[in-house]
């Protein structure tokens, strides 16, 4: 289980994560949502490890992550972050292979048994077919399913005992409407094949519906709502989180719930 308790966390004298507490259980698929400055993405970096709250805990099995080794903790947990950038011109299987950096020794380089992880990443995201292009050569979409192999590639040896996870930043930010779809079915099917635990952050109401069976809402760096999605995707929630009106209702051709705004609510002494 990954859990973040009475978690706090500021950038100087800037509160960023106002005791936030959290529990994500073994091969759940959770979400945070938020507008624009609500902590999500600080939050992820935070449970990853990234960021040191200066109050609270985070904890991945009952162990704080704070006195978890970074190259151990990075064997069972993998990031995805929003955008990749990379300094040289490296292949799609060079990219993947990046992903086992924190199983080899000093000076240790790839081996055999590391290149048939990569490519049997390649081959879970339907990026085979790329091995031997340049990363910078492909599209935003097919990017992001490189970066997704990498992360399954970092925690193969976890995701054989059950112990991986990945934690995405929204992971469709910048995908047009058909790669959103592709990026969320290709999560949804991971989960099923490979005993993983995802969060992702994300901004897209109807994404997180569809791929998330917790949510976690932040408002100001406090939880607004948290719990099942069904149960916190509400049009009252999304109201008092946006200040927008919307409609939410199962989908019969979808089979989620489905959000579609309708006004934005206006603010105290608007017209």
């Amino acid at each position: 289980m990954l859990r973040a308790a009475d978690v706090e966390f500021a950038y100087g004298q800037t509160a960023v994560l106002r005791g936030v507490s959290l529990a994500v259980p073994t091969g759940g698929f959770a979400g945070i949502l938020g507008p624009n400055g609500s902590g999500k993405t600080t939050m992820l970096k935070v449970l990853s490890g990234t960021l040191k709250p200066s109050k609270g805990v985070v904890s991945v099995d009952g162990v704080d992550v704070s006195r978890t080794a970074r190259h151990t903790l990075a064997r069972r947990m993998a990031v995805v972050p929003q955008e990749t950038h990379l300094a040289f011109d490296y292949t799609v299987l060079e990219v993947v292979l990046m992903g086992r950096y924190p199983h080899l020794g000093t000076f240790e380089v790839e081996g055999p048994a590391d290149i048939a992880i990569a490519r049997d990443a390649l081959a879970a995201t339907g990026t085979s077919r790329f091995e031997d292009r340049l990363f910078a050569t492909l599209s935003g979409g097919e990017k992001q399913r490189v970066i997704i192999a990498a992360a399954l590639a970092q925690v193969a040896g976890a995701a054989a005992g059950g112990g991986a996870y990945l934690l995405l930043d929204e992971p469709t930010a910048a995908l047009d409407l058909a790669y959103q779809l592709e990026v969320s079915a290709l999560l949804r099917t991971l989960q099923q094949r490979r005993p993983i635990t995802i969060v992702v952050s994300t901004h897209d109401l109807n994404f997180a519906a569809g791929v998330c069976r917790s949510l976690v809402l932040l408002s100001e760096g406090r939880v607004l709502a948290a719990g099942d999605t069904g149960d916190v995707l509400t049009p009252a929630n999304i109201r008092a989180l946006y200040g927008v009106e919307a409609d939410v209702r199962t989908h019969d051709g979808a089979g989620h719930l489905v959000v579609v705004p309708i006004a934005r609510v206006p603010a105290a002494g608007e017209g």
